[in-house]
């Protein structure tokens, strides 16, 4: 069972794609400028959270009898450097190439994870209903994150030393929708490890959609989240390995990379809302090992799998990572059959990480 207190969380939450802890990190740092510009982050995105509706946001039902449209409909707006959202109207579903490049690499992005959940899952944007998908570019001055509110995209430019515009990793992009998507499925508390399973759905998906853009197996794959995002002075990769966990980085300024691959290392703590971005490498790498044990396209069998646990109606808000172990092993007997390399493939991941199964 999950030792972390209960905590009832607030739906739909607000995710950050650059944990609080690294934020903490740098607004410490003896460089008053990164400080600064973390500290503002930081305080961004508490008072967003304050700022949260307790009721999910809904899409707008297609009309009856209409079945949703197998095109999305993205819009991308621009802050212009504010933090008044939508913003301005920059382009819409179908529009030409923009001459701005975060414009762009958000409209793709928003397209890649579409694509991945209808050709792969049967689903129609995220809320499976055809929901329309809108983004903000250029949110505030250096901000340091990029984020999912419950309703649409939002990325910062970054401050440019640390971190680089939050559009360039297609995996953000998919990471903060598909919190959308558990947001109108399973709806996980965002707190201990029902929170962090919230995170590592977002992983899982982030990196499958990356994988399916890039038409790569599971053995091609980098499995990191966030590859492209840290500036070159930072001594790191990424902000998160599933295949690694707590080797993304390690760097004077973020400090070292505290995510656990098994639950032997398994965080307790009251920050990060109990750990969330934390402990999320331990369900991560157990979606890494069943992968790459099957081997090919891993969307096809392990990410079928995550999905129908996920999207199945028996995953609890309050789920722990013994519960959606056990439900998965379960999805993989359903969907491909009982005792086959599926099951097998995941009931040696969840073993191997410490997650009990029975």
């Amino acid at each position: 069972m999950d030792a972390t207190p209960h905590h009832p969380a607030h739906h739909p939450v607000f995710c950050t794609i650059v944990p609080p802890h690294i934020l903490d990190r740098i607004s410490r740092s003896e460089d008053t400028s990164r400080a600064d510009i973390a500290q503002r982050t930081l305080e961004h995105d508490s008072l967003q959270r304050t700022r949260r509706r307790i009721n999910a946001v809904r899409g707008v039902a297609p009309a009856l009898g209409t079945p949703p449209s197998d095109t999305p409909a993205r819009t991308i707006y621009d802050a212009q450097h504010h933090t008044r959202l939508p913003g301005k109207k920059v382009r819409a579903e179908g529009g030409p190439l923009h001459k701005d490049a975060s414009v762009n690499r958000a409209y793709a992005g928003l397209g890649a994870t579409f694509e991945l959940y209808l050709k792969a899952y049967g689903r129609h944007s995220i809320d499976g209903s055809g929901l329309p998908l809108n983004a903000t570019v250029h949110y505030g001055e250096r901000y340091d994150n990029a984020f999912w509110d419950g309703t649409q995209m939002v990325f910062g430019d970054g401050d440019g030393d640390l971190f680089l515009d939050f559009t360039i990793p297609v995996d953000v992009i998919g990471h903060e929708l598909t919190h959308g998507v558990t947001q109108h499925t399973a709806n996980l508390e965002y707190y201990g490890q029902s929170g962090a399973l919230n995170e590592s759905m977002s992983d899982v998906f982030g990196s499958l959609i990356k994988q399916y853009s890039l038409d790569q197996t599971a053995q091609d794959a980098d499995w990191l989240i966030g590859a492209g995002l840290l500036g070159p002075n930072v001594s790191g990769v990424a902000l998160r390995s599933m295949k690694a966990p707590g080797t993304a980085y390690d760097d004077d300024e973020l400090g070292k990379d505290p995510q656990p691959a098994t639950m032997d290392g398994y965080v307790r703590t009251s920050g990060d809302n109990g750990g969330v971005h934390i402990n999320s490498g331990i369900p991560n790498h157990a979606f890494y090992l069943a992968a790459t044990e099957l081997g090919g396209k891993a969307w096809e069998r392990a990410g079928q799998i995550w999905y129908d646990t996920l999207t199945g109606g028996q995953l609890a808000a309050d789920a722990d990572f013994a519960s959606f172990a056990r439900l998965s092993v379960a999805a993989a007997a359903t969907r491909f059959g009982s005792g086959g390399a599926e099951q097998e493939a995941l009931l040696k991941a969840w073993s191997q990480v410490g997650v009990p199964t029975t």
